[in-house]
């Protein structure tokens, strides 16, 4: 059986519009089952005691940055190590991702929020439809964060994919999903910068934009979908 899992992560909320996070956006990320990840993910969990963590760690890109959680004790030069090993494995994976994003201030309420979002979501399932009709198997892995977004995942994927299942996700069981919130977090900063919102431990934690773009965003850029 050929299969595909999508991994879904968003950053934001359905809540009103406030100028410190003005945005929405949720990622997906493709793997194809025929290509295994088991390798990668050996070599993942055997690193993770070089930096201090149990084998089964689970990353968390947003807290890393902002030293919170479990990375509130450790200094920028450990928390950047944590970042990179997640950003390694992420390219060592034949995989791909998709970066949906609003500005909500063009919104008036999360209605209107869900709609936009929608219509960018099935214009993307319908452009590429040649490519998920490859798949017997369409699973999508969200941990229901968000109530809106499952409800929009369900309608868009379920009329336009009839082979598509739905599974809810427990962040520490798949590094994929681990994946889907790095690149969303990662995608935000991006659009943070743009707008020069960027928050102080944001700045600390990259120093330089430009090095955060070289370093982090031009190598995971190379797995956008539309790169592949």
């Amino acid at each position: 059986m050929n299969e595909l899992s999508i991994f879904v992560d968003e950053s934001g909320d359905f809540g009103s519009y406030e100028a410190h996070a003005p945005f929405y956006l949720f990622t997906l990320v493709f793997h194809e089952q025929n290509n295994s990840i088991q390798d990668q993910i050996a070599h993942l969990e055997q690193g993770l005691t070089d930096i201090g963590f149990d084998t089964k760690h689970c990353f968390h890109a947003g807290p890393i940055i902002r030293r919170e959680q479990d990375y509130q004790y450790l200094s920028v030069t450990e928390r950047r190590k944590c970042l990179n090993r997640i950003v390694s494995f992420a390219k060592s994976c034949t995989i791909s991702y998709i970066t949906f994003a609003v500005e909500k201030k063009h919104m008036h309420d999360s209605l209107e929020l869900t709609v936009a979002l929608s219509k960018q979501l099935s214009a993307f399932v319908r452009e590429e439809y040649a490519f998920f009709m490859n798949f017997d198997r369409i699973v999508v892995y969200y941990d229901n964060g968000q109530i809106e977004l499952s409800k929009l995942l369900a309608s868009v994927f379920a009329i336009l994919l009839p082979q598509a299942e739905f599974r809810k996700v427990i962040p520490t069981d798949y590094r994929l999903f681990q994946v889907a919130d790095l690149f969303c977090t990662l995608e935000l900063i991006c659009l943070k910068d743009e707008h020069h919102i960027l928050s102080k431990s944001e700045q600390s934690f990259f120093g330089s934009m430009r090095d955060m773009r070289k370093n982090y965003m031009k190598p995971i850029h190379k797995l956008r979908y539309y790169n592949q």
